[in-house]
């Protein structure tokens, strides 16, 4: 059955919101609008309930009275040392997703790009492009690049092959169809949007469940600073590496070793074209070499030894008759040469991004002669087998190896024996020329050059200040003082980039504690969900929600630019996003999120006042404006608002739910794509899930 809005309620609810967020609405207003406690300082309650709010995703029960009996000060220390803390019970709810253990190679064999599956029934029952074409179609393969076995692109759209596509019978297409869900079964496989599916419902389950708040909200952050795009053609099957060895083990490490390792990422590199950027002089396969010939017209010196069937394929793909496949047959023959493939060169995306966003920061003081120098400096630093060619999915079939993907690694300069999908250093490909950034010498040769430039940057004043004001506007304010950032940078540089000693230097000033900056900043969608989790003792298994923080704007990993998501309120204030977030409310204190389940029997009450009191007492500690209360009581006699979706019959368990989730991914990239939810009836005490519903959906709640 599916629910609509209709027109009295689109009014009812923008009316609401009005009423409810007004405040809000108006970017840079604090706390100072909302509560009258903007000329005094705060209490300790209220500095326990900042630090839970800011060095982590909220509190959940028993958390403020732990942070009591320790002292705030210690909590903090304990929380910058996370490495310290035991954490099983996050632990546990990932360790059944397999895609966290997996290298990156065994990834592209587990979950191969669909169109690989494809081709490998098309080899089976040699058939054409124009039948792998059709049969893509069919089978609505979207966004996934088709190759031959050429390399050459395969794609539904092409003029070319739409003008030549072979008529397939329907009984062709079911056989077909049917081959292709028998070697998903038979070898085990899965879909490739399961790698963010499950990567993604660790990210929430580990920021719900982790006693290792803070970093959880640092793997958040850095994340952001360093993303990566998981649409970006084979990004996505980098993407747990990237979490596993990259941002969470440096999230509270050393500046320069995170950043060296996000440089050596497959993620990143391969994101960012690095992984192609090599220097023109580079005698390696891609640049000294013309592209391989197309044999498909001259398996033969004679075209009576051609078969008939293929002769037929090939009248068939091109579109010719005989005396029209012998002429070029002939021509090929006679011209053998093929075009040269252009050839590569220096790519200079991550050196532009590596300054711009990951260290200066866009009025660091660099040139466009700098970009041109790093970009040099990054040459050679590359990926094996970046697409999982070598042993692509008819090769794993076969129990073999692709020969041909084997025999370029070779040629390119690279390891037979090192793993697809994992970082090396090809000396062949490198610039060895002198380089100059930001007016330092830099000849250190090799893979040396690119760590020599991670160096300069690291230790440059501009990326101090920049990184403080990014960690500033995220645990401080959006508009954080010059000189607190000053501070946190002069902490950042006297440490040489210690992570923890610069987060301690932000916990302890006081600014952080400053009454203007409680509950001032607007939560991220990300942020929404785990509090609201947290807050009301939810239970997930982070599947089916992916699609309600997607509808949000913040779908993990979909941020299709270089910057990663915002954090300040100006870029998630609007009525749409904040109609969304009170859709969301309701629909996780009404048990309607596949995956999420909610008790509320602690907020059940004689009646609605004794209701809204408990409520707010637990979800907001008490702390609401009169205003918002008063909107409240109102809303108490008013229909509960319904969001638009489409409703299921929950005939389906948990691990059923993140399957039947392919609406999560933000195809377009977009933040505010529009998506249709699949949520389950509502089910619990209805007076007490509106009430929790409405006050998870106040301003209050919004802010942190």
């Amino acid at each position: 059955m599916k629910h609509k809005f209709s027109l009295i309620h689109k009014i009812a609810a923008f009316l609401m919101l009005t009423a409810m967020f007004s405040p809000i609405f108006t970017v840079g207003t604090n706390a100072q609008m909302m509560r009258k406690t903007s000329a005094k300082l705060l209490t300790e309650d209220q500095k326990i309930l900042h630090v839970l709010n800011r060095l982590g995703f909220g509190a959940r029960e028993g958390n403020v009275e732990r942070v009591k009996a320790i002292g705030i000060n210690k909590y903090i220390e304990q929380q910058l040392n996370a490495s310290a803390i035991s954490d099983l019970t996050a632990e546990a709810k990932v360790k059944n997703l397999d895609v966290l253990k997996m290298s990156n190679e065994e990834l592209f064999a587990k979950y191969p790009n669909q169109a690989a599956v494809l081709l490998a029934v098309a080899q089976k029952n040699n058939l054409d492009k124009g039948d792998i074409a059709q049969l893509k179609n069919k089978n609505r393969v979207k966004g996934d690049e088709m190759k031959n076995a050429d390399g050459a692109m395969i794609s539904s759209d092409n003029k070319n092959a739409d003008a030549n596509v072979a008529q397939l019978s329907e009984a062709d297409r079911q056989k077909y169809q049917q081959e292709i869900a028998a070697l998903y079964a038979k070898y085990k496989l899965g879909k490739p949007q399961q790698i963010t599916q499950q990567l993604n419902a660790s990210r929430i389950m580990r920021a719900v469940y982790s006693e290792r708040q803070l970093n959880e909200v640092m793997v958040d952050f850095w994340t952001n600073h360093f993303n990566a795009y998981a649409n970006k053609a084979a990004t996505r099957w980098f993407l747990p590496e990237y979490d596993r060895d990259v941002i969470r083990p440096n999230a509270l490490g050393n500046f320069k070793d995170l950043l060296t390792a996000t440089a050596q990422s497959p993620a990143m590199l391969f994101y960012l074209d690095n992984f192609q950027s090599v220097s023109p002089d580079a005698q390696t396969a891609g640049n000294n070499r013309g592209k391989y010939p197309n044999r498909r017209l001259n398996q033969t010196n004679q075209t009576n030894q051609m078969n008939a069937q293929r002769r037929e394929q090939l009248k068939k793909q091109y579109g010719l008759n005989d005396a029209e496949l012998d002429a070029r047959i002939k021509q090929n023959q006679q011209n053998p040469k093929q075009p040269k493939r252009m050839q590569r060169g220096i790519n200079e995306n991550y050196a532009r991004e590596i300054m711009e966003l990951h260290t200066l920061g866009v009025e660091g003081g660099y040139t466009q002669n700098d970009i041109k120098e790093v970009a040099r400096a990054f040459t050679g630093w590359t990926i094996v087998d970046p697409r999982g060619y070598r042993r692509t999915f008819a090769s794993v079939a076969n129990g073999t190896e692709d020969k041909r993907a084997t025999r370029l690694m070779r040629l390119a300069g690279l390891p037979e024996d090192a793993e697809s999908g994992t970082f090396f250093f090809n000396e062949r490909a490198h610039d060895k020329g002198e380089k100059t950034v930001l007016g330092q010498k830099i000849n250190e040769g090799g893979m040396k050059d690119g760590l020599k430039v991670i160096d300069v940057l690291v230790n440059h004043p501009s990326t101090a200040k920049f990184i403080a004001r990014k960690l500033a506007v995220k645990f401080v304010s959006d508009n954080p003082s010059e000189a607190l950032v000053g501070r946190v940078a002069k902490a950042f540089q006297d440490s040489k980039g210690d992570i923890k000693t610069t987060l301690r230097a932000i916990f302890t000033d006081k600014e952080f504690f400053a009454a203007e900056n409680y509950r001032a900043k607007i939560k991220t969608p990300f942020e929404v969900v785990i509090s609201a989790i947290r807050t009301v003792g939810a239970d997930t298994n982070g599947g089916q929600i992916q699609a309600m923080l997607a509808k949000m704007g913040e779908p993990l990993y979909a941020y299709q630019a270089p910057t990663g998501y915002p954090d300040t309120a100006e870029d998630w204030v609007n009525t749409g996003a904040l109609l969304e977030r009170l859709n969301f409310a309701v629909a996780l204190a009404s048990n309607r999120i596949p995956g999420t389940r909610v008790n509320l029997k602690q907020f059940e009450g004689k009646d609605k006042s004794e209701i809204l009191n408990r409520s707010i007492a637990v979800v907001l500690d008490g702390e609401i404006s009169p205003n918002t209360k008063a909107t409240l009581l109102k809303q108490l006699e008013q229909p509960l608002i319904e969001p638009k979706i489409e409703t299921v019959a929950d005939n389906s368990d948990d691990g059923d739910a993140m399957e039947n989730t392919a609406m999560m991914q933000n195809q377009g990239g977009g933040r505010n794509r529009q998506r249709q939810v699949r949520l389950l009836p509502p089910s619990g005490n209805a007076e007490v899930f509106k009430v929790v519903g409405l006050i998870l959906g106040t301003p209050e709640f919004q802010r942190q």
